[in-house]
């Protein structure tokens, strides 16, 4: 009986050991890998581990990987340089002075500055903040692969703090646009850019906040709805991308709020729904186009219901309607209460002059609103600032690049002068490059008087590859002398 028993034991024995080996030859030969481990960390980011075989978008509760966001927004954020020129003057004033003769100028880069700026289109179109071009009189863009161009500016537009430039190019990367209206509060974000020169420098962080009002712009059309973000971002970011897991463009990378002027925590960007529709006005009409409602109105709080006796306590409140003005040709009505744009819901003022600022002229949206408790869907058309429907055109500032305007009651009297045009707005040109400055009056032009903007547009038009001599008062009083030659 024992031998039988012993005989059986070695049998399953024999048995059990072939089978573990034949598994582990079947397991071994299917070259099965454990996934490595990576770890993120970074400024205000918890440990985030992520498997190479990880999917780009991270599902609930699972890992995330932001490499490929990463390798599709680095090749096309680019680094912005600029410079201001001046004059610079040689000669000896004492000499000049006394047994006369003139100072000898010739115009010199004084400042030069830095940012970034995020190609959108494989042609060349740039994003950046305006901020960062604002005042330069040339404009050099670095791409990823170190090649270099000198930009144009398309447009810009002081009020998003966005400016759009172009580059001669063809084939060239870019980033995506993403839905800054998808994005929600702890979403992983990565920002892109150029801080302190640093070119391609990338941070990772979440969203802090959405629609973020930082008062920036009080009394202006202002649209200051920022996401707020704790990727680290540094002075020469500004311009720079703000994407998403998946590497779509969702916001413009814009400022900081520190007390020491680095990074310390929050940073805000410029969501890409706003920036695209600036973008787009300014590549086919020159300058933004913005629709108007024709209301005043503010935001509701519970402190305000309260006093106002309503039981709503969050929307845009609607005080007063403006005659003739869109929400009047409408049907609406002082004391409605605007929830919703376009399906979208709108609690606050910042959440409402960012939907709103997606709209021309002229577009028609839906308005979810609450009158006396009933909810009511309105159909609204858009109107531009001067109470109709059509684009407004661009002002043009012509080949000396600069905007004029009439003489005031208080310039003629402080000057005392019957004749000239004040410059009102300069850009990169003839006029700024001869010395000319925003506050100078012009008042001769070669042998000609300039009287309006009319004699001035006259005398443009009539010069030809001929020397221009430029008769003009400062805005000290002084009358001062610039020539220049149209031939560059």
């Amino acid at each position: 009986m024992n031998v039988r028993k012993s005989v059986i034991s070695l049998l399953l024995g024999v048995t059990g050991g072939l089978g573990a080996f034949l598994a582990t030859e079947a397991f071994v030969g299917r070259e099965v890998r454990t996934p490595s481990r990576h770890e993120l960390v970074g400024p205000g980011i918890k440990q985030v581990a992520y498997t190479q075989e990880s999917s780009v978008v991270p599902e609930e509760g699972g890992r995330i990987d932001l490499r490929m966001a990463a390798k599709k927004a680095v090749p096309g954020v680019v680094h912005v340089k600029t410079i201001q020129m001046g004059r610079e003057y040689t000669g000896n004033p004492f000499l000049g002075y006394f047994f006369g003769g003139n100072m000898q100028g010739r115009e010199v880069p004084l400042t030069t500055g830095y940012g970034s700026g995020v190609i959108i289109s494989d042609d060349g179109y740039i994003i950046t903040n305006n901020h960062v071009i604002k005042e330069a009189d040339k404009i050099v863009v670095v791409t990823n692969d170190k090649k270099e161009y000198e930009a144009r500016l398309v447009g810009q537009d002081p009020n998003t703090d966005i400016a759009l430039l172009k580059i001669e190019g063809e084939g060239l990367p870019y980033v995506e646009y993403g839905n800054s209206d998808d994005v929600a509060l702890g979403e992983w974000v990565l920002a892109v850019g150029n801080p302190y020169n640093l070119t391609s420098t990338v941070t990772a962080g979440i969203i802090s906040a959405k629609a973020r009002d930082l008062g920036m712009n009080r009394g202006q059309m202002s649209l200051e709805s920022f996401l707020q973000t704790d990727a680290a971002i540094n002075p020469g970011n500004s311009g720079g991308a703000l994407v998403n897991v998946k590497g779509e463009l969702v916001g413009i990378n814009t400022l900081i709020q520190s007390p020491t002027g680095a990074y310390s925590g929050y940073a805000f960007a410029v969501p890409v729904n706003i920036a695209r529709k600036v973008v787009n006005d300014l590549k086919e009409y020159g300058k933004v186009q913005r629709g108007v409602l024709g209301i005043r109105m503010g935001e509701l709080t519970p402190v305000l219901a309260e006093e106002l006796g309503i039981r709503e306590t969050s929307g845009i409140y609607v005080g007063e309607i403006m005659s003739g003005g869109a929400a009047q040709k409408a049907g609406m009505k002082e004391g409605d209460i605007i929830q919703g744009i376009n399906g979208l819901e709108v609690k606050t003022t910042p959440e409402f002059y960012e939907q709103l600022g997606k709209f021309h002229p002229g577009s028609q949206i839906q308005l979810k609103i609450k009158r006396d408790g009933d909810e009511k869907i309105v159909d609204v058309t858009l109107q531009n600032s001067y109470g109709d429907t059509s684009v407004e055109k661009e002002e043009e500032f012509g080949v000396l690049g600069v905007k004029v305007a009439p003489l005031s009651k208080q310039d003629r009297l402080r000057y005392r002068l019957n004749k000239g045009v004040k410059i009102t707005d300069i850009r990169s040109g003839k006029f700024k490059s001869a010395g000319l400055q925003k506050g100078y009056i012009l008042v001769k032009i070669n042998d000609t008087v300039i009287y309006d903007q009319d004699d001035l547009k006259r005398v443009i038009q009539s010069l030809e590859n001929e020397g221009v001599f430029v008769t003009a008062v400062s805005p000290r009083g002084r009358v001062e002398y610039f020539a220049f030659s149209l031939i560059d």
